[in-house]
């Protein structure tokens, strides 16, 4: 399941914070995803649209809007499709104790370096926003859960094709 709540990053933009939560058996229940799509064995990009358990998602995802509240699947398809979000970096947390703060921290590097190198432009100068999807305190210490997602989106509306590289 995943959570999400606000964020003000880098005192600019708000930005929405996904936590996830390991409740694999819970999926089956609730009618979760599947464990993966569909994908290209050289690439690993998805080749055909399918709803997924979270735990599913890759770096380099594109997938349709995720709502807001708990959620323990999302839809994602090709880029080449329109889409809402694209996964665009992953940060890996040291082992230890779970913290929200220590996950804000570290999910400042979202809108860091790692946002520049992506989009071309630094997160101030552009279009663009960002959210996360993290590990919430039950996927954490359940899944050993280390992974933040940084996700960019369009304000503006639905894409088709990878934003990388588009300097705005």
């Amino acid at each position: 399941m995943r959570t999400r709540r606000a964020l003000m990053l880098a005192g600019s933009a708000a930005a929405l914070s996904v936590a996830l939560s390991g409740c694999s058996a819970l999926n089956g229940i609730l009618g979760g995803g599947s464990a993966d799509a569909n994908r290209d064995e050289e690439t690993g990009q998805v080749t055909v649209s399918a709803n997924v358990d979270v735990f599913s998602i890759k770096l380099g995802d594109c997938m349709l809007e995720t709502g807001s509240g708990m959620l323990t699947d999302a839809d994602i398809l090709p880029c080449s499709e329109p889409h809402d979000q694209e996964v665009y970096h992953e940060i890996t947390m040291e082992d230890g104790e779970f913290s929200d703060a220590d996950i804000d921290a570290a999910s400042e590097g979202c809108i860091g370096d790692a946002y520049t190198a992506f989009v071309g432009v630094s997160y101030q100068d552009s279009a663009f926003d960002v959210t996360t999807l993290t590990p919430s305190q039950e996927s954490w210490e359940q899944n050993n859960d280390r992974v933040i997602q940084c996700i960019i989106m369009d304000p503006a509306g639905q894409t088709t094709g990878s934003l990388k590289g588009v300097a705005r």
